[in-house]
């Protein structure tokens, strides 16, 4: 069967059914009907989210609150391990994860609720977990910046995940932040090949727009770092040094890394981009994850599902650990951010 070629601008051409539905249907071509090539068009529905802040106890993550904006997300990365996140309100993962967006429009609003509960304990909160906040549609919906301003007025400590170059927009807001110690930044940086971007993540910034954007933070006294993810055999692994050189040599300070998630509906999206793109290596590429993952293309496990097992993922390991030491770059959770400043809506603030 061929692979339809995605849309122009899209990750995916497909759209499959999410795990959650109810029924299925199959279309069948009787010869009367014609073929409808998938939308392009990005649809964005307003709504008014009952909680803002999303908790976790995930040993695998340095952060234990976050907060997302952004149901679904317009830059397309087809190994995106949040598409199947869009089953929740009866979305394919497939393109209507790139298209049919949700905006959170009373995020602002509503996190300054939050943060003035009796009993709130004050600890950084993670932008950019599920979805990126910096998403092409954040150039009007302005949510990501009214989150930063109640977070400025509060004076509660934030980091920041994006492959987005519209973090520069929100720069006044960042470096007076970080003038306090109350922000990080980490730029995802996949590739320095613009051609493996487009088609790998199809609306995110080119690999020089963020080195750029590493390299502004930086020079803005902001707190910057990368993370090379994801890695995935034979597709973008043999540029790991590289890209932590790339970073180095623009402006930042630490680095991470993971290797490629694939739950749920992202496995066989990734395999039908896989036989789109490479066809002649997919089954090398899927072979390699399968080692890496015990034998599956998944592996849900705290404590591997970010790094896998296995000689290849142990090898990547090394050479991240090695490449890190060579060009002295601290580890992600290096920076240390200062919650002690938090003052809550109502609060009195200090003089000094």
């Amino acid at each position: 069967m061929p692979i339809t070629p995605p849309p122009r601008g899209r990750g995916t051409a497909s759209n499959p059914h999410n795990r959650f539905a109810p029924r299925h249907s199959q279309a069948e071509d009787d010869g009367w009907s014609q073929d409808v090539p998938p939308s392009r068009l990005t649809e964005v529905r307003a709504e008014a989210a009952k909680s803002i802040i999303t908790r976790n106890q995930s040993p695998d993550l340095p952060f234990d609150r976050s907060i997302n904006p952004y149901r679904g997300c317009e830059h397309g990365c087809i190994y995106c391990y949040a598409r199947p996140s869009h089953a929740y309100w009866d979305l394919s993962p497939g393109i209507d994860f790139e298209t049919r967006l949700i905006a959170k429009t009373n995020a602002a609003s509503l996190l300054e609720q939050q943060l003035s509960r009796r009993g709130y304990v004050c600890a950084p909160i993670a932008l950019g977990t599920n979805t990126d906040p910096y998403q092409p549609i954040e150039r009007e919906q302005r949510l990501t910046r009214q989150i930063l301003e109640v977070l400025l007025r509060l004076r509660h400590p934030l980091t920041i995940v994006t492959k987005g170059a519209l973090i520069l927009r929100d720069l006044d807001l960042l470096t007076a932040l970080a003038r306090q110690r109350l922000v990080s930044v980490h730029i995802s940086l996949t590739s320095l090949d613009d051609e493996l971007k487009r088609i790998l993540e199809p609306r995110a910034a080119a690999p020089a727009a963020r080195l750029r954007t590493i390299r502004v933070l930086h020079e803005q006294g902001i707190p910057v770092g990368v993370l090379c993810a994801p890695m995935i055999p034979m597709i973008n692994d043999s540029e790991l040094e590289h890209l932590l050189e790339a970073a180095k040599d623009a402006g930042a300070q630490s680095a991470a890394y993971m290797f490629v998630r694939l739950p749920h509906e992202v496995a066989p999206l990734f395999e039908q981009w896989l036989q789109a793109h490479y066809p002649q290596r997919a089954e090398h590429v899927l072979s390699l994850i399968r080692q890496s993952r015990g034998g599956e293309l998944y592996d849900s496990r705290f404590g591997s599902r970010m790094r896998g097992q296995g000689a290849f993922a142990e090898l990547l390991a090394r050479r991240f650990a090695l490449a890190s030491k060579r060009l002295g770059l601290q580890h992600r959770e290096a920076f240390e951010l200062d919650c002690s400043r938090f003052c809550p809506p109502g609060g009195q603030l200090a003089l000094l």
